[in-house]
């Protein structure tokens, strides 16, 4: 399938600023089963804008405008294509000793490190201890079990915490928005030694046979997070918001 996304963002400045310096990561990632078809940024006011690769590997834009000015707007135009890939079985996923040799085989240390929002405190393990989140069974297994706890546990509420909002805001209030539940999941599982990132996006809304749809809000970014399991051909994402 081929998706035609258009993200705007606006900055609005009161009183105007002198000078803007700005680093976009806007363009998709063409990797597994995604890959970018065409990408254009356009930043008004105009700007000469210049472009690299961080160490994770996204495509990242940058500017700078002098001058004074009270509104910038950056519009990216991207075209994706996605194809469909079936979910793997556990026994496709290798178990723990798997797991310990592909994380030995080259360098995932930051992925299993805690970090700003993503880190440990008395409510996570909490937590930690009422999921039974320890190796057992195999990585994927118990990583599908968490996701759904999660999704039971915690209630979608837009608006319920901000994009600077620690976890334990959702989880003492067992509600928030697809940002928290993402960093609650990469807390829960980076300590068991399972490389994940925090990954943000698109969701293409659409009906299930049931008629039921996905809890979080058509035409917004998203977030979820990326896994490392063996057996599988890259990594692999998981959204415990939906």
């Amino acid at each position: 399938m081929i998706y035609s996304v258009r993200h705007v963002t606006t900055f609005r400045y009161e009183p105007a600023v002198r000078e803007s310096v700005m680093e976009i990561r806007m363009q998709p990632r063409s990797e597994a089963n995604q890959r970018c078809l065409s990408f254009h940024l356009d930043v008004n006011p105009s700007a000469n804008i210049t472009q690299y690769c961080d160490f994770t590997g996204n495509s990242v834009h940058h500017f700078d405008i002098a001058g004074s000015h009270t509104e910038v707007k950056v519009t990216a135009q991207s075209t994706v294509q996605v194809e469909t890939v079936p979910a793997p079985r556990p026994s496709e996923a290798g178990d723990w000793a798997d797991l310990d040799a592909l994380t030995a085989s080259d360098d995932y240390w930051e992925m299993m490190l805690p970090s700003e929002f993503a880190r440990s405190s008395p409510a996570l393990e909490q937590l930690a201890k009422q999921l039974k989140c320890g190796r057992r069974g195999g990585p994927l297994e118990l990583l599908t079990e968490v996701n759904e706890n999660i999704y039971k546990m915690f209630s979608y509420v837009p608006n319920s915490t901000k994009v600077d909002s620690p976890i334990e805001e959702a989880l003492f209030a067992r509600e928030g928005v697809c940002q928290d539940f993402a960093h609650i999941m990469i807390a829960l599982v980076r300590p068991l030694r399972i490389p994940c990132r925090y990954v943000s996006g698109y969701l293409f809304h659409r009906e299930t046979e049931d008629g039921q749809k996905d809890r979080s809000l058509e035409g917004a970014s998203h977030a979820w997070l990326r896994l490392w399991c063996p057996g599988w051909a890259g990594p692999r994402s998981t959204r415990p918001t939906t």
